[in-house]
């Protein structure tokens, strides 16, 4: 045993002997010339090629890096028995990835790539003003060098479209506001952003099923239409106008549209803005993939129908105080009452479908108004308003949209329960469209009533006749008040009229009261 290790030893020190010897012949710039040389020598006659993605790009993150590791985490071929779990900000889903030096078989296009996570220790740094992490990360794509050509630049594209799509899913969607007009923050941003939990989605949304269902292959048509667009030569946005009475939903539309392509929501609220310059501003630092919102649109600015006439203008009364104040369509040169607004139609066409509006691309602008017959044409004509959506009141199809949402029922239900529901529903449908009921009035009788479905449906009813009936009165009251206004504007045409032939009439009088008298002889 003792000369075994003595033995050991010896060899110990004869291979000490034989590196200092290499040191000394073989010095650190030949021995790094030799492996450079054995790497190419190696990589000539292997049948692969290696590319490095590393975590760290000078003193910025590389961006490829993050693509690549939050496209893995949604590969479903990962085979490594330990996987990385993460959170992002502002993040609703937890996302797993490649362990360290783990290794991960991706297919695209028939072709068969290799990944591998590779961490190691970084050196001991010297001093930085933005001190690098401790770890090196990277990750390492392997690909035969016959299948370079043919896949590395669009592998590379369908992961960085990959990535992008996971992360606006996996983010929670943001609610962006002007509050501070167009004047800019402390890191150069106009707007003020919150995390938006909207939960409404097109199918709780109370509308015909044939309407929404057109709506969402459009919206859908617009989210997957970027060849179509630049093949055609138009800016990839789209416009919609939601109009109708108040309650009918044009809020839980918009927030529906949201959830439906994952998109942000950007509401402008425009007598926070004072100028197009201000307005042009907020339109640049909005983000692809968002819904700009302008709500109650016929209320924040004058924006009224041009053709319509004023009556309220007199020919020798002068200018209108709106067109005095710069707040109508003119040069909006002056100040609206109260806030100094000088936002012009042109400005806002500008904005909706100017030069200033392909600054970005898949946007998409709703406007919503309870008066569209306010709204001048120029902001309504196809390639600004594109789709025209009326909100109206709550029909048959809708409630049960309504009733299935807030009392659970559903087909099957209402067919197996009893008759007295059955005759209820059908005594409803009868009636709804005569009682012109919004969606948020029809909510809020069976909110009351929740806990109790035959007692919803009861007094829903109950309230749908008051209302048809209160309706049909007013129906009747206008109609009656319409003729009798018409009659007294015909007297009061014919009292005024200064070119009416008396002596003529006289005429025709003698003439009737004539052919009366020979039609009593006869």
């Amino acid at each position: 045993m003792k000369e075994y290790w003595t033995s050991f030893a010896s060899l110990l020190g004869v291979l000490a002997f034989c590196q200092t010897l290499l040191q000394t012949v073989f010095p650190p710039e030949l021995r790094f010339a030799l492996i450079k040389l054995f790497n190419r020598v190696f990589h000539w006659f292997s049948s692969y090629c290696y590319f490095d993605i590393t975590e760290i790009d000078g003193v910025n993150t590389n961006e490829l890096y993050n693509a690549v590791q939050l496209y893995l985490s949604s590969s479903v071929s990962i085979t490594g028995s330990r996987l990385s779990l993460t959170r992002a900000l502002n993040s609703s889903a937890i996302t797993f990835g490649l362990s360290n030096n783990d290794v991960i078989v991706d297919y695209f296009n028939g072709v068969n790539v290799l990944w591998e996570h590779i961490v190691t220790q970084r050196q001991s740094q010297t001093f930085s003003w933005r001190p690098l992490p401790e770890e090196k990360r990277g990750f390492t794509l392997r690909i035969k060098k016959r299948d370079k050509s043919l896949i590395l630049n669009s592998y590379l594209d369908f992961i960085m479209d990959k990535a992008n799509e996971i992360r606006r899913k996996n983010q929670d969607r943001l609610l962006y506001t002007n509050s501070r007009g167009g004047s800019l923050d402390s890191r150069g941003h106009p707007w003020e952003s919150v995390p938006f939990k909207h939960p409404s989605t097109f199918d709780t949304l109370a509308m015909d099923p044939e309407k929404k269902s057109e709506i969402m292959n459009d919206l859908k048509d617009f989210a997957d239409g970027q060849n179509f667009y630049q093949k055609t030569g138009r800016a990839w946005k789209r416009g919609y106008l939601l109009y109708g009475p108040p309650g009918t939903g044009k809020s839980s539309m918009i927030a529906a549209m949201a959830n439906f392509l994952g998109y942000d929501i950007y509401d402008l609220e425009l007598t926070e803005v004072h100028t197009n310059s201000e307005l042009r501003k907020l339109l640049m630092k909005t983000s692809s993939k968002s819904i700009i919102v302008i709500e109650d649109i016929d209320c924040s600015i004058n924006l009224s129908n041009r053709k319509k006439p004023n009556n309220n203008i007199n020919s020798n009364s002068g200018p209108s105080p709106d067109m005095r104040n710069g707040s109508g369509f003119g040069s909006g040169s002056g100040h609206e009452e109260g806030g100094g607004n000088t936002i012009t139609l042109s400005g806002l066409l500008n904005f909706t479908d100017g030069l200033w509006s392909c600054c970005g691309s898949e946007r998409i602008f709703v406007f919503t108004t309870n008066h569209i017959e306010k709204l001048d044409p120029a902001l309504l004509r196809c390639g600004r308003m594109d789709m025209h959506i009326f909100m109206s009141y709550c029909s048959f199809s809708s409630l049960k949209i309504l009733l299935k949402n807030y009392l659970g029922y559903n087909e099957e239900e209402e067919e197996e329960d009893n008759k007295a529901n059955d005759v209820v529903l059908g005594d409803i449908e009868t009636v709804i469209e005569k009682a012109q009921m919004t969606p948020a009035d029809v909510s809020e009788v069976l909110i009351k009533n929740r806990r109790d479905r035959a007692k919803a449906v009861r007094e829903l009813l109950e309230v749908l006749k008051l209302k048809a009936k209160a309706n049909n009165s007013t129906e009747l009251g206008n109609r009656t008040s319409e003729r009798v206004e018409e009659e007294e504007e015909q007297e009061k045409r014919a009292l005024e009229s200064p070119n009416v032939d008396f002596d003529h009439l006289s005429s025709c009088d003698n003439n009737k009261n004539g052919e009366k008298e020979e039609s009593k002889e006869k």
